[in-house]
């Protein structure tokens, strides 16, 4: 996107109504507006600047958390620029008649996921209030609240480290506007900013819940996903342009409540495991972090029973037990990278042990944790990175057991359909999009397994598993499951990379809808004038093009320009 991008009178109109449409909660004119923007060739990343300039003010909240009562509730973290995220990236897997359906699925959820905090105490509609909101007629509802105010630069003393590692002191402490003005301040130094950006989502990957199970207040890695978010957005807008990005996107990093004991178990393990002098004393001064450095030059592969050893210590077995294993990979020279591919592998068998539609909500956000920590890695150096490793091992360690102490899980046996040997690799596929369209994750699994033992090439299962994740909508915050998915078979160096296919299809046919999951999609291809039969694949050929954008993925533009 061009610094200031050109607009004519006609253009200014759309967009002021565009947010008006939005601040007005309304998903109707919201659409149309989207659909005559983009009649009108307007840039997608330009309308979804201006969206997150919209909703931003309104889509972060006072707590994660309140008392209801002495009863403690949990307040969701948003969705609405997670969704955009998604927007810019997912084009790349879907059939060029679709490209705008990701960004159709985000503007349409929008309007509904505006100030969170009022929607939970019933204090106005949307997506969070649909059982607590009772509408009086007659009386419009009040407008989102904005609670917590833009600010300005502050500019602190010390090298450009120290002032680093205050910042992350204050997103510790909770002290959200000191920690977002100094961030604003450090973002002046351009070039520092990388460091910054991969602080800020450290910051995020480190704050993770300690339990899961009988819990209901978690951080779930939002706010990783969240600084991703930012990064990806201020990145296509460009960072000149993109203030009301940091606004939307680094303020809620500080919010708590905050957890740091799953990080601070990661510590204790590599000081007192992975290192071959131990510390003296609990209050000796902090040593450096050149070990976990060294553990991150590791480059081999984990062979098969090693890694056979890590998925079941993951899934089936309590800690400390994976903590030994990933002890043992990393002082066997195994690379950090071939091992959170692993741990991948280990969070998809866990989508794949839920069945509750309900409770998938852990085991995709487990999942998506990893991703986001492979992303990392990709996109950043960080001193602290290899650590990561016991975060992203105890959170899908927690869901697994989670899942396991539920009631009505466990992964079933599913045979590819009989009739499947007879059939072309298209006419698969076309079985495999009608079970997802009909959610029923059964049949969508055995028809992934039947394409995948017959040998097809994978790009075209790849899209046809993406795209039916977009066309699900609602909650558009789902439909990124299916793009991490996709991202890390893309690049998956593990031999079970399979596993991530299933697990997509999977999640896509039996996560949790709100209502018409399909509306949204019916009415986008409808006002296109496309199909909504599912079965169009847009034209050329579309192995060649799916693998061309798998590789195209893990070579982003830096960040931090």
């Amino acid at each position: 996107m061009t610094a200031t991008a050109t607009r004519d009178r006609e253009a200014d109109r759309l967009f002021a109504q565009l947010g008006e449409s939005i601040l007005g909660r309304d998903q109707q004119a919201t659409r149309q507006t989207l659909l005559d923007l983009l009649a009108a060739d307007r840039d997608p990343v330009e309308i979804l600047s201006e969206t997150v300039r919209t909703h931003g003010p309104y889509t972060n909240v006072p707590y994660h958390q309140r008392v209801d009562g002495g009863v403690m509730r949990f307040v969701n973290n948003d969705h609405c620029m997670l969704s955009s995220r998604t927007s810019l990236t997912l084009p790349r897997y879907l059939p060029p008649e679709l490209k705008h359906l990701p960004i159709a699925q985000t503007l349409w959820y929008v309007p509904t996921g505006l100030d969170p905090w009022n929607q939970l105490i019933g204090r106005m509609p949307g997506h969070y209030g649909r059982r607590t909101y009772k509408p009086v007629p007659g009386v419009e509802p009040p407008p989102p609240e904005r609670h917590w105010e833009d600010q300005e630069p502050l500019h602190i003393e010390g090298t450009f480290e120290e002032r680093l590692n205050e910042w992350l002191t204050l997103v510790e402490r909770g002290e959200v506007i000191r920690a977002y003005r100094v961030f604003l301040g450090l973002f002046e130094e351009t070039e520092r900013r990388k460091e910054l950006l991969a602080q800020l989502v450290f910051a995020g990957l480190i704050d993770v819940q300690g339990r899961l199970l009988y819990n209901r207040s978690y951080t779930t890695g939002h706010k990783a996903y969240r600084a991703r978010a930012t990064i990806e957005l201020g990145q296509a807008i460009g960072w000149e342009n993109a203030h009301h990005i940091l606004y939307a996107g680094v303020l809620d990093v500080a919010v708590g409540p905050r957890w740091h004991s799953e990080y601070e178990m990661a510590c204790q393990v590599e000081l007192y495991r992975l290192r071959e002098e131990l510390p003296g004393s609990s209050i000796d001064p902090t040593p450096g972090a050149n070990r976990d450095a060294e553990l991150f030059a590791n480059e081999a592969p984990l062979s098969e029973p090693e890694a056979e050893g890590l998925i079941r210590a993951l899934t089936t077995m309590p800690e400390p037990d994976y903590i030994e294993h990933l002890v043992a990979l990393l002082l066997a020279g195994r690379g950090p990278r071939q091992i959170i591919d692993t741990i991948q592998v280990a969070a998809a068998n866990v989508l794949l042990e839920t069945v509750v539609p309900d409770e998938f909500s852990m085991p995709q956000h487990a999942y998506e944790y990893t991703n986001t920590v492979r992303w990392f890695y990709d996109t950043f150096e960080h001193p602290h990175r290899t650590k990561l490793l016991f975060v992203a091992g105890s959170f899908v360690n927690q869901a697994a057991r989670w899942i396991a102490n539920l009631k009505g899980h466990g992964r079933p046996l599913i045979a590819p359909p009989k009739e499947s040997e007879s059939l072309s690799g298209d006419q698969l596929l076309s079985r495999l999009d009608d079970a997802l369209m009909a959610l029923n994750k059964e049949e969508s699994v055995a028809w992934t397994q039947a394409y995948l033992d017959a040998g097809f090439g994978r790009s075209p299962l790849v899209q046809t598993l993406t795209t039916a994740a977009v066309k699900h909508g609602n909650d558009p915050h789902n439909q990124e499951i299916g793009l991490c998915l996709a991202e890390d078979y893309g690049h998956s160096t593990s031999s079970r990379r399979d596993t991530l296919l299933l697990a997509s299809a999977w999640h896509t046919a039996g996560h949790r809808k709100y209502g018409d999951s399909l509306e949204s999609y019916r009415r986008f291809a409808e006002a296109l004038g496309v199909s909504a039969s599912g079965e169009g694949r847009g034209e050329g050929d579309p192995e060649e093009a799916v693998l061309d954008q798998i590789e195209e993925l893990p070579d982003p533009a830096s960040p931090g320009q």
